[in-house]
């Protein structure tokens, strides 16, 4: 049995994805990624390598997946009961974050890369650290982006008209 895939994601090679996986229309799943049993993740995704995502876990539309993240869904392996996390729509995840077992991540958010996310994270919140706390509010992550592309920019200009 083959996953589910919507419309052909683009998936990179050696990776494992489990014949029970849903993976949405325009989703990319990076080299060397472990995507477990009944994981559903959405469309236009972007799921960047070494990424692993345990069992049952579910990931909405128009997510980001930095390098080496981890979503897990035992808290005390081979004892506990299962419980996956969810990740609601148009969140970003940085690099080598963790994401803990039962964690909801909701829509719009940000964990900040090498993150330890154990508790839910509000939507449109922005969490880093270990363990993850409250950074800043969505919007001022998105101003703080702006501010930095525009500055990227003008300096981008400067050269060349210099140059």
């Amino acid at each position: 049995m083959k996953p589910v895939l919507v419309s052909k994601p683009q998936i990179y090679e050696p990776s494992y994805i489990h014949p029970s996986a849903q993976i949405g229309e325009g989703t990319r799943i990076g080299a060397f990624c472990d995507i477990g049993k009944n994981v559903v993740i959405g469309k236009n995704c972007n799921i960047q390598a070494h990424v692993t995502i345990s069992n049952e876990t579910v990931i909405g539309d128009n997510v980001f997946v930095g390098p080496a993240t981890s979503f897990f869904n035992d808290k005390y392996p081979v004892y506990g009961p299962l419980k996956a996390p969810v990740v609601c729509d148009n969140v970003i995840i940085g690099g080598h974050a963790s994401i803990g077992p039962g964690v909801k991540v909701g829509e719009w958010a940000v964990v900040c890369m090498h993150s330890n996310v154990t508790a839910d994270v509000p939507e449109e919140t922005v969490v880093k650290g270990n363990p993850a706390r409250l950074y800043m509010t969505r919007k001022q992550y998105d101003e703080k982006a702006r501010m930095y592309s525009a500055h990227q920019k003008y300096w981008a200009n400067y050269e060349d008209e210099e140059g």
